[in-house]
């Protein structure tokens, strides 16, 4: 099952629901989200991540977040990391601090 899981979410590609303001990755018939809130036009407050409990610890929310930062990379946003899975995964992954805003941090909220 985990490799069913982890070829299923090399297939599937997060995408940007603007409408309910979330990031959403399909895994299993199971929705993964990162919600945020939109700043300004060049920053993203990540507010809050979700994964199915049957999906965790298959590194379904790090492949979210991951692909998370690299829209807002690519797109020439900054993020707030104000979810504590996206605030743990940057102490991870220190090169993704290059898209945190230093306009705002944390408690600007």
């Amino acid at each position: 099952m985990v490799n069913k899981r982890m070829n299923n979410m090399n297939e599937n590609h997060m995408k940007n629901n603007k409408h309910r303001q979330q990031f959403e990755l399909e895994t299993d018939g199971k929705l993964s989200i990162v919600a945020y809130q939109q700043v300004d036009d060049e920053t993203l407050a990540l507010t809050h991540t979700e994964v199915d409990p049957s999906l965790e610890g298959h590194g379904v929310g790090s492949k979210l977040v991951e692909e998370v930062l690299q829209y807002a990379e690519q797109n020439d946003l900054k993020i707030v990391p104000l979810c504590p899975f996206v605030d743990a995964y940057l102490k991870r992954h220190p090169a993704w601090n290059r898209v945190v805003s230093t306009a705002y941090n944390t408690s600007d909220f």
